[in-house]
């Protein structure tokens, strides 16, 4: 109920606190702005509530489940029970440890915060509907992070068996099957994490290949792990239709010319994510969409109106939540009358996996088109003592460098930590280093990192610890 409504003045209005909305808020109250951000959920958006966070949580339970339960190292006799409620309750506790910290963050920087639905009704000027006031609020400049929403297929629409991502994270019991419509990054960490809980996992993909975006020499052993927990993958599968049950629900889909049919305990689709740019009134703020309802910006992250910025899976590029972070630095930075500007040269991206997948930069080929010969350096972890040690073994570092500078332009990782060990290749592409400074760079012995060194010496044609073809 709506008992009144008042007008107020801010700086800078920021609509989303997702990890690109907070991050906003708190780099625009750092350079003196009165700030308030405003969220129709919670602090901390998909990605601390229902996405990365809680979705890293269980894949780190499904692997020390697994550890324990399989015997993965010589010598070391386990046995493993799970309860999945207190799994479930340990991800929670994560969860509000997160967000806490970012009320903790709201309050240290003076950002005023409120929970409610954003309606813009002008170019300066937003209404917010709370459960018991309405406020209009009057802006200098607002950015917009109101993130995306998982894609809910017609044949296939959510239902109590028929999931999204977001329900996958809050199951009450591991299922005994489950149904994956879709092979990309949320879909295998998912499928993946409970394979291990134990569940009979079936993938469903319609492209010809699972995480179609990464080259198949580094798919090729994730592929073969989902295989090892007797997961069954349909590429090329086109998802038809499901009939529910009280108790199982059974989905029809073709592959090539031949119908077929699973049935699970729950289907879950994972086939994209759809920007929230409707219904908040854009066309009353002077912010023209493009296509599949993103947002067109500059380099600044401005949109056609110039008070109105736009971060994060609204707009073109990589739904990415370090991406929209980076985005609400620039923009913030750009409202204070800074001159930053976006540089995607090194956004990296992470599959957690098992192994874990990391990339920066471009890929081969990708580098072939844009610099014609190239220098390519690749280093298997087999090689690698500290990869041995940890009997973790599979999966390489592949640099690969324009030829005649030995400038770096694009690096890959699949294995263990592959996810860490790519912060440095992200940092020596923005700094600009060779090969041979990579190569020079003493690294730690015996460490992961030093993967990175042996492979720009592989990529120089002098390999130390493998012989040189």
């Amino acid at each position: 109920m709506v008992v009144g409504e008042f007008t107020e003045e801010v700086d800078v209005l920021v609509v989303g606190a997702g990890p690109g909305g907070y991050v906003a808020a708190i780099r625009a109250a750092q350079l003196g702005k009165n700030v308030t951000i405003v969220d129709k959920a919670e602090l901390g958006g998909v990605c601390l509530n229902r996405g990365c966070i809680p979705s890293k949580a269980l894949i780190s339970a499904a692997h020390h489940y697994e550890a324990a339960k399989e015997e993965t190292f010589p010598g070391i006799a386990t046995t493993a029970s799970l309860d999945f409620a207190k799994v479930q309750e340990w991800k929670q506790t994560v969860v509000d440890k997160m967000t806490g910290g970012v009320k903790t963050l709201m309050k240290g920087n003076k950002i005023t915060v409120m929970e409610g639905e954003v309606f813009f009704t002008g170019a300066n000027e937003a209404r917010v509907v709370t459960e018991y006031e309405g406020k209009k609020i009057h802006f200098q400049d607002c950015i917009l992070a109101t993130g995306s929403r998982p894609i809910e297929l017609r044949a296939l629409p959510f239902s109590k068996r028929v999931i999204s991502s977001t329900e996958a994270l809050s199951l009450p019991e591991v299922p005994e099957r489950l149904v994956v419509v879709g092979g990309g990054y949320i879909g295998i960490e998912l499928g993946q994490t409970y394979a291990k809980f134990g569940s009979k996992v079936t993938i469903v993909e319609g492209l010809d290949s699972i995480l179609s975006v990464f080259d198949a020499q580094l798919t090729r052993l994730v592929t073969r792990n989902l295989k090892k927990y007797n997961v069954d993958i349909h590429t090329g599968a086109l998802a038809q239709s499901v009939q529910e049950d009280e108790n199982s629900v059974t989905l029809t889909f073709k592959v090539k010319d031949e119908e077929k049919t699973v049935t699970a305990d729950y289907v879950l689709v994972t086939v994209g994510r759809r920007p929230n740019t409707d219904e908040i009134g854009l066309d009353a703020a002077g912010v023209k969409l493009g296509e599949k309802g993103l947002i067109e910006v500059d380099s600044q992250c401005r949109t056609s109106n110039p008070h109105i910025y736009a971060i994060g899976d609204i707009v073109p590029g990589a739904a990415l939540a370090h991406k929209a972070s980076y985005e609400g630095k620039v923009a913030a930075e750009a409202i204070a009358g800074k001159a930053s500007t976006v540089d995607y040269r090194c956004i990296p991206a992470v599959v957690f996996s098992d192994p874990e997948i990391a990339t920066v930069g471009v890929s081969e080929d990708e580098a072939k088109k844009q610099y014609g010969e190239v220098s390519v350096g690749r280093f298997p972890y087999a090689a690698n003592g500290r990869a041995t040690a940890l009997n973790a073994t599979d999966g390489y570092v592949k640099l690969i460098a324009e030829k005649e500078s030995g400038l770096l332009v694009g690096a890959q990782v699949i294995g263990v930590e592959a996810s860490n060990l790519i912060a440095e290749l992200g940092l020596a592409i923005e700094m600009s280093a060779t090969l041979e400074d990579v190569a020079l760079t003493i690294h730690a012995h015996p460490t992961l990192g030093e993967l990175v060194m042996e492979a720009a010496e592989v990529g120089l044609g002098s390999p130390i610890h493998i012989v040189a073809k």
